[in-house]
């Protein structure tokens, strides 16, 4: 077993919203945490627009694919960020756990999925500066 944290991303297509947390994440913390993310209904690919919004600030996400939800990804996972995947989301004694209600930037333009992507920088950060406290 990995002594760094393990964060899992979850949203329902994982083409969107989590994809760019798990982008964020792996920007910020480089290897000191394991990114995850998957979806209860995975879509065929990564939202262009996410994918745009994303290269924009130096993040390539086009290497991750839209992946489904494993109970055995959540199960080993430290902490698990959903994102609007409902009831979908397992749920295990003992993990952290974190619902960031964020809009949806399925169908939007890249106008509005660059205010998503920045929010979730925020809350990126605010995890990671919990997970792993600077000395």
């Amino acid at each position: 077993m990995s002594d760094k944290p393990s964060v899992l991303f979850v949203c329902v297509h994982n083409a969107g919203r989590s994809q760019m947390a798990a982008g964020w994440l792996r920007h910020l913390a480089g290897d000191t945490v394991e990114v995850r993310s998957a979806g209860s209904a995975p879509a065929d690919a990564i939202n262009p627009a996410a994918v745009q919004a994303m290269r924009e600030v130096g993040i390539d996400i086009t290497d991750q694919g839209p992946k489904l939800l494993e109970y055995v990804t959540a199960e080993s996972s430290d902490v698990i960020v959903t994102m609007g995947c409902g009831d979908a989301c397992p749920v295990f004694p003992g993990k952290r756990y974190e619902d960031w209600k964020l809009d949806d930037p399925a169908g939007q333009g890249v106008e509005v999925v660059r205010g998503i992507r920045d929010e979730i920088r925020t809350r990126v950060q605010a995890l990671l500066t919990d997970l792993i406290p600077v000395a």
